[in-house]
């Protein structure tokens, strides 16, 4: 990787905190510096990381938090790594024909996609999980499956990756996304950011 990556996560109405923040957490705190050094400043990191929402307005997520993102889907840069989070919120947009259309788009360019907890169903829905072993949250189970009955949904695993990177609920994107750097940079430098951020890893996916 000789340029730094955009992340972008899609943020909305409901979305779970820990869903996008767990991932942003993990992406914004990556560090590679000739050996390491997690002191190092953000605009030296490796993965460019960003949220973006439909119209670029605040969002409120679970719980009430409110979320200014960085961008709206008209003015959000390329995007390399797509992150589509759950959250209760993702029911009403499996009809919303714009943010199924932007995932597709966005996927055709991107190097990387992932979904945490329901934001598979997103992701089932843009047609990207079809023929494809997935998983979600334990409770969406079979809703993933009626989106789209192709998918073999592994009931079970913290993570799947078939092409596309889907991970079980809410904490397991946490997992996730520390093997996506494990696998763009190494286990050493996974590792070190997990120190940094003080997470013990755990968990293993499929």
């Amino acid at each position: 990787m000789n340029a730094p990556w955009n992340v972008g996560i899609l943020i909305f109405d409901g979305v779970e905190v820990l869903d996008f923040a767990g991932p942003f957490e993990v992406f914004s705190r990556t560090r590679l510096i000739a050996g390491l050094d997690s002191r190092r400043s953000d605009d030296d990191a490796p993965l460019r990381v960003f949220t973006v929402a439909q119209s670029g307005a605040e969002i409120v997520a679970t719980g009430g938090l409110r979320v200014v993102p960085h961008h709206g889907f008209d003015s959000a840069p390329s995007i390399d790594l797509l992150v589509v989070p759950g959250g209760f919120g993702t029911r009403p947009l499996l009809d919303n024909q714009d943010v199924i259309a932007w995932i597709t788009r966005t996927a055709r360019s991107a190097q990387r996609i992932t979904s945490v907890c329901t934001g598979a169903l997103l992701l089932a829905k843009a047609g990207l999980l079809s023929g494809k072993r997935a998983t979600t949250h334990w409770g969406a189970y079979d809703a993933l499956a009626e989106v789209d009955d192709t998918i073999e949904v592994d009931r079970g695993a913290r993570f799947v990756e078939d092409g596309v990177i889907t991970s079980a609920g809410v904490a397991a994107g946490i997992d996730m996304a520390f093997a996506v750097v494990e696998s763009l940079f190494g286990q050493e430098v996974a590792d070190e950011t997990a120190r940094y951020i003080e997470y013990p890893r755990s968990g293993s996916g499929s």
